[in-house]
């Protein structure tokens, strides 16, 4: 044991059995898994009270159709949560492996396998999703009773009877469980390629070389091209019946997929693009040369912040085409509390597309973070030869800045695009005034004003992703640094 001892240090696998709750990244990925199962408890909580409101209304209670709509769309809702937060999580720990390549090599030297090694990360995984599904659970229904209060408050015919001991506020909280696992076990993956050798290393990223090779990425090109046609599929169906959105939907899921896991192929010439807007001074050239050097790392910070823009422009762009489309159908001039409505439909839409938003920017704060606390030695270098602090601190932020700036500009394109396929290929053919004919092609609306409010948003998510990491980075002696493992 002494022998053992002098050789593995005291590490996530050595230590305390739940010591690696600790490390950095992991109270984050808790974060992401609270946030998703709490997000699928109020909306469950919410379809249910809906359908109870409406059974109440003297008017409507008979009719079920609305409570039914708003059911589906919670479902795809907590799905899309889901989706984000795995995305985020998967990625997460792929840094995180990253991150512990020393500490893995020195296990597999001592005879631990690859396999059991990629297990144990799995279970953590497992725990982090329990955790995080427990506290959602909570959380989620807390936020439903606050809800439920106001709302009673402001109703004129509240439902008698209604009861938050809902059974299904279960599945979402479960689905985020298991979703956390399958995340953690497929970020892990990079586990059986570390070798005996890599202990006397430290952090391992792969290059730009290593991570283009021919092959590797084959499952993102079928993927991107199963849902491309998807989507061209979605937008011929939905000349002749709405029900061309059910396939453009499946065309999206599957084709933004492909993007997120070929990402590393699609972002760095955005991010090299990006980069020229920054200048030639030292820092946003090492700023820029960061970013590039590793794609691997770089794309995954960047993939979050993608997906949700994309989401967030995807259901703006949608929503302002139906409503475009719906005033051309009225001839004179339109009131403006006729479209107040539509306009209130519209805004809770967006609230709730922005939790996924918001879940995606805790990943690009979690990642980087944990990168600038995994190149400690780089920046011990970077000060010894000269840097100062505040050169320091603006390349960590001007490094936030290009990988925000890239991926916002990336989602608004996607965005717009998603938003005018899901909105051709579900108005396509429904009939227009004065001749009933169908609508054919419909072009895209954007609206501006959340458009500005994404922007912003981005500003301010560039602003606090870099402050814990900036503050890292300048608290790190060179000596220190140099002595890094």
């Amino acid at each position: 044991m002494s022998a053992v001892a002098t050789v593995v240090p005291q590490t996530s696998a050595t230590g305390p059995r739940l010591a690696w709750l600790s490390d950095r990244g992991m109270g984050a990925s808790i974060l992401v898994a609270t946030l998703s199962a709490a997000f699928g408890v109020l909306l469950v909580e919410t379809t249910v009270f809906i359908g109870a409101v409406l059974q109440a209304d003297p008017f409507i209670g008979d009719s079920e159709t609305l409570a039914i709509v708003v059911g589906i769309l919670s479902v795809l809702l907590t799905g899309v949560a889901m989706y984000v937060a795995a995305i985020v999580t998967a990625n997460t720990f792929s840094t995180i492996i990253a991150g512990r390549t020393r500490q893995i090599a020195l296990m597999r030297l001592i005879g631990a396998t690859a396999r059991s090694q990629r297990g144990e990360v799995g279970r953590q995984g497992l725990i982090v999703g329990i955790i995080g599904a427990a506290l959602g659970l909570l959380v989620g229904l807390l936020a439903s009773v606050a809800g439920v209060q106001i709302a009673s408050g402001l109703l004129a015919n509240p439902p008698v009877g209604f009861s938050l001991a809902q059974p299904f506020i279960v599945l979402p909280a479960v689905g985020v469980a298991l979703t956390t696992w399958a995340a953690a076990w497929a970020g892990s993956r990079r586990v059986l390629a570390v070798t005996p050798l890599q202990a006397i290393g430290g952090s391992v990223e792969r290059t730009h070389d290593e991570v283009s090779r021919p092959g590797r990425h084959i499952g993102a090109w079928v993927l991107l091209a199963i849902g491309a046609a998807l989507l061209a599929g979605g937008v011929l169906v939905g000349l002749a019946s709405p029900l061309g959105v059910v396939v453009a939907f499946f065309g999206g899921l599957l084709s933004f997929t492909g993007l997120a896991l070929g990402s590393v192929l699609f972002m760095p010439p955005v991010l090299r693009l990006v980069g020229r807007l920054f200048g030639r001074s030292a820092t946003a050239r090492l700023a820029a040369e960061n970013a590039l050097r590793y794609p691997e790392r770089s794309s995954r910070m960047a993939i979050g912040v993608v997906m949700g823009v994309t989401l967030v422009t995807m259901f703006a762009v949608a929503l302002e085409s139906v409503k475009q489309m719906m005033i051309n159908q009225v001839e004179g001039e339109v009131p403006a509390e006729f479209f107040a409505p539509f306009d209130a439909f519209a805004s809770v839409m967006m609230v709730l597309v922005a939790v996924s938003a918001v879940i995606a920017a805790v990943g690009l704060v979690n990642l980087l973070t944990i990168g600038v606390v995994q190149r400690r030695r780089e920046l011990g270098l970077l000060r010894s030869i000269g840097l100062s602090n505040g050169q320091v601190r603006r390349m960590v932020l001007l490094e936030a800045t290009h990988i925000t700036v890239a991926a916002t500009l990336t989602g608004l394109v996607l965005g717009v695009v998603y938003g005018w396929i899901a909105a051709q290929s579900l108005l396509g053919s429904v009939p227009t005034l004065p001749d009933f004919v169908p609508a054919g092609l419909v072009p895209p609306h954007v609206p501006w004003l959340p458009i500005v409010i994404i922007v912003a948003a981005t500003a301010v998510l560039t602003l606090v992703a870099a402050a814990t990491p900036t503050r890292l980075a300048t608290r790190v002696a060179p000596v220190e640094a140099l002595a890094a493992d």
